[in-house]
C-alpha cells in the first residue's frame, strides 16, 4: 500500500475580519497590511500608540497586531484599551527576551520578526478562531 499523497496547504481566510496593525516600521507596516489585506482583513493601520488608542476608540475591531516597542513608547496602553473592549490581539516583536510587557500579558500569542505571511494570518485566524 502506498502513502498518501501530501495534501496542500488549506487556504486560510480572514474574510472580514476588522484587524488594528499598530507597527512603527513603515515597510514592515505595509508587508503586514498586504498580507492580512490579501487574506480577506479590512486593515487599519498605526505608527504611534495615540494612533492606535485612536483605532480602538472608533473600533469596531475583531482583531489585533501589536509591535511591542512602538518608538520610545510601550503598545501596552493599546493592549489595555483591546483586552477592555475584549479584543482579541498577539504581539509581533523583534524583542522576545523578558520584557515587562510582555511578563504582564503571559497568555498572549508572540510572534518573532520576521514571521512567514501564513504564519501571520494562522495566529490572527486562531484569535478570531477560524479555521
Amino acid at each position: 500500500m502506498e502513502p498518501a499523497p501530501p495534501q496542500p496547504e488549506t487556504e486560510l481566510s480572514l474574510d472580514g475580519a476588522r484587524i488594528l496593525v499598530l507597527e512603527d516600521e513603515f515597510i514592515l507596516l505595509l508587508d503586514l497590511e498586504w498580507v492580512l489585506q490579501e487574506a480577506g482583513g479590512a486593515v487599519t493601520t498605526a505608527r504611534t500608540v495615540r494612533d492606535g488608542l485612536d483605532a480602538v476608540a472608533d473600533g469596531p475591531l475583531d482583531a489585533a497586531i501589536l509591535d511591542l516597542r512602538i518608538g520610545l513608547e510601550s503598545a501596552e496602553p493599546v493592549a489595555q484599551a483591546l483586552a477592555d473592549r475584549s479584543v482579541p490581539f498577539l504581539f509581533y516583536t523583534g524583542q522576545v527576551g523578558d520584557d515587562p510587557v510582555l511578563r504582564h500579558w503571559p497568555s498572549r500569542t508572540v510572534l518573532p520578526k520576521p514571521a512567514q505571511s501564513q504564519t501571520i494570518i494562522a495566529a490572527i485566524a486562531k484569535l478570531l478562531r477560524r479555521p
